[in-house]
């Protein structure tokens, strides 16, 4: 665990417009291989795919660690360093919708051999085939003890909707996350950003035609790091999963919003110094992995990726959800971001 919570003020805007100052120290990121060679890959997409993508119509969402018990505090984070900010695409053209296009669902294979989605993030990188979700969205934390490999069979499906057999889909090629994370379970660095082949498209007889690069189609997100808490995020999932009363807001079958304060929050179950809260009613199975954006514009619909959901809480015993959490965004997770964007990928067809 790296430091304890310091009093420091909520409720400050973030700042810049452009990176900031880079970290001074060398990051510990891990990486896992998910698909680590074209033959590997294919087999991958051609399980989601084959039957107009009965695996993808069949899975459930993640339900692991998706709630935790939270309290509001009046602390506030402590940043390793001073603040910057990675601008995202904005160079792609797509068709007029009101949410963005980045989001979508990451789609494994879990510890219990079953078939999972979480909610997952085109984010900007060199070589534009990077995706943001929970570290636990693509590190197996269920299964045998010591280091942690990579979930099963992965995908991103930009743009999911309603059960349809997806457009495009992006075969998971590694996997990166925080060196405390992968030993420790510390949940300050429940985060993991992946880097994807080129995406693919099936025909009738089963054949892979090359859908070009991740960030070409969709554009990225940005990324936010060493703020101040902010005051406002909006945040993007597919929320799915009851509240603790039994209702089901959600059906998470479409990208949902909601846009709320930030704050510090204590964990009383979860590994973590310093977690950053949002006022948000998304429930946890589905909107683990989650978006949290700064600034967003409607207009370019994207933003700066400030936060992922890691989980959800109700913290005023209400029994509805009205929180979710992230680990915050400090100068080492910029790191492991800064390191998952060395990887170039390619095509798969």
């Amino acid at each position: 665990m790296r430091r304890a919570l310091a009093a420091l003020g909520i409720g400050v805007g973030l700042l810049g417009s452009a990176v900031v100052s880079a970290p001074a120290q060398a990051a510990s990121a891990v990486m896992a291989p998910l698909a680590s060679t074209v033959p590997d890959a294919q087999q991958v997409a051609a399980f989601w795919l084959a039957d107009a993508g009965a695996n993808l119509k069949s899975a459930t969402p993640y339900a692991v660690q998706t709630v935790v018990h939270g309290e509001r505090t009046s602390a506030g984070v402590v940043p390793d360093g001073k603040p910057g900010l990675v601008a995202p695409s904005q160079d792609v053209l797509v068709k007029k919708v009101k949410t963005p296009v980045t989001s979508g669902k990451v789609f494994f294979v879990g510890a219990d051999g079953q078939p999972h989605w979480c909610t997952g993030t085109a984010v900007v990188s060199a070589y534009r085939n990077l995706v943001a979700t929970a570290g636990h969205c693509a590190f197996d934390t269920e299964g045998a003890a010591g280091t942690l490999g990579g979930l099963g069979k992965w995908v991103f499906v930009p743009g999911y909707s309603g059960g349809k057999t997806p457009e495009v889909l992006y075969v998971g090629r590694q996997a990166a996350t925080h060196f405390d994370f992968d030993v420790y379970r510390d949940y300050d660095r429940d985060a993991a950003f992946v880097t994807v082949f080129n995406g693919v498209v099936s025909s009738s007889s089963g054949v892979l035609t090359d859908s070009g690069r991740l960030g070409d189609n969709v554009g990225g997100q940005g990324l936010a790091y060493n703020q101040p808490t902010a005051s406002s995020v909006d945040v993007f999932g597919y929320p799915a999963g009851p509240n603790p009363d039994g209702t089901r807001p959600y059906t998470g079958q479409t990208l949902e919003r909601s846009t709320g304060s930030t704050f510090a929050v204590g964990l009383l179950d979860l590994p973590a110094d310093q977690p950053v809260g949002v006022d948000s009613p998304f429930t946890g199975e589905g909107s683990l992995g989650s978006s949290w954006l700064y600034r967003y514009s409607d207009d370019t619909r994207t933003g700066y990726l400030a936060g992922i959901t890691i989980s959800v809480s109700d913290t005023d015993g209400d029994n509805r959800y009205d929180a979710s959490v992230s680990p915050y965004f400090d100068g080492e997770m910029y790191r492991v971001y800064s390191e998952s964007t060395a990887l170039q990928t390619g095509s798969i067809a």
